[in-house]
Parts: structure tokens; sequence; C-alpha cells
């Protein structure tokens, strides 16, 4: 009976133990989950507001801590990637982009594609609004549901490169997966490339990688749009 009575003991201290360290992870990696809602906040268009989207993307972190183990140097680009799919993936369950905004939303890439035929370049947002008919506001809202949609999209992409975690990972599997990813990255070119290094590296807004590279939001869209084609061929068995 002693022994048994230490032996519970021991695993109540064990399990509690546990869950302490699980608390400080949690805490230590929550600016992780405030970087993510800031990034897609915009994108969201109102459907969730900031402190669901925050409590969300906890639930991702938490999940991330328990399926990776002990976090180390590389856990931080692991967890970035959980916590903004479960935040997505909440904003797909909501079906928070109805029917009409999607339609909204190619009618938008038709009339660009269009421009760009009519004039010989890229339209600017002015001719765009010009040629459908909408206002700022209007133009804006359709330009969020598209940059939405892209980057949930690459987001995918980027999560079938990421390494496995850390009590499932080989080596080998490591070594794979790092050449897979530096292939895919490698079909990009420049501005590709400064795209992606800015939203996943240095963890920037749409508005604010328009902002550093003088870009408007909807071609940064076209330029991740273009980068997801050529990592999603790169990835193709085929």
């Amino acid at each position: 009976m002693v022994h048994s009575g230490y032996g519970e003991m021991s695993s109540l201290a064990a399990a509690e133990t546990s869950a302490a360290l699980e608390q400080r992870w949690l805490v230590e990696h929550t600016p992780l989950v405030r970087r993510a809602v800031a990034q897609l906040a915009s994108q969201a268009a109102g459907a969730m507001d900031r402190e669901d989207m925050l409590q969300i993307g906890l639930m991702g972190l938490l999940e991330a801590l328990r399926r990776y183990g002990e976090p180390d140097e590389r856990f931080p680009g692991y967890a970035a990637q959980r916590i903004r799919g479960a935040i997505l993936d909440e904003l797909r369950r909501q079906d928070w982009r109805p029917r009409t905004v999607r339609q909204e939303g190619n009618r938008l890439r038709d009339a660009i594609r269009e421009l760009t035929r009519r004039l010989g370049h890229e339209p600017s947002e002015a001719e765009v609004m010009q040629h459908l008919g909408v206002s700022a506001e209007d133009y804006l809202a359709h330009e969020q549901h598209i940059n939405a949609e892209t980057m949930a999209s690459f987001d995918e992409v980027i999560e079938e490169l990421m390494l496995t975690p850390s009590g499932a990972r080989t080596p080998e599997a490591e070594f794979i997966q790092r050449r897979t990813l530096e292939q895919a990255l490698a079909c990009l070119n420049e501005k590709e490339q400064h795209v992606v290094q800015l939203y996943y590296e240095a963890e920037l807004s749409l508005k604010e990688i328009g902002a550093v590279m003088g870009l408007t939001e909807a071609r940064v869209c076209q330029i991740n749009k273009s980068a997801l084609q050529k990592m999603r061929g790169a990835l193709s068995p085929d």
C-alpha cells in the first residue's frame, strides 16, 4: 500500500510538472499568436473579431506544443503555421466568403486579365475601378477577399513543406524536406522570393509587404499567387 501511494504521488507530481511546463511554453510563445492575428485580421474582413482569433490561435499553439514536444529553435516556424492554420480553418468553417463574394472576386480577376490584354500593361487600381464601375471601398473589399483566398492556399503549401514534429522526424527526413523546400523556392524569381521571405520569415502583413516593396496589396497578392503556382508545380510528382 505504501509503494502504491508513492507511485500515485509520483505520477501526480509528474503530471503537474508537465502541465506547468506546458503553461510556461504557452505563455512564452504567445507573441507568435499575436503576430498571426495581426497578419490575418485584415483578410478576415470582419468575419471574426481579434479576441476570437486570438483564442483560436492559442488553441493552435497548444496543439503545436503537444504535437511537437519540447520547443527548440525550429519550433517557432512550425508553430506559426499551426496557428495560422487553426485560424484559417475556423474562418472556412464559418463559410465567411459567401458565393456572391467569391463571384465578385472572380469578376475582379477577370477584369484585371482583360484590361492587361487590352492595355498591354498591368492596369492601375483606378483603371480597374473605372472598368468595373465600383467605388474604392468596394474594390478594397474584393481585394481583401482575394488576398485571403490566396494566402490561405499559400499557407497550405508551406505547411506541406514544414519539418515533422521532433518526436517523428529523422535526420534523413529533415534533409529531404529541407532540400524539397530549397528546390521549391529556387523556382521563384527574386521578387517572389522576397514576398515569401517577408510574409513567412519577417511575418509582415500584405499591406506591410506592399509598403516595403512599393507595391499595392493587389500586386503583392498577384506575386504570391504566381509563387504559389510555381511551388505547387515543384512539389507535383509529375
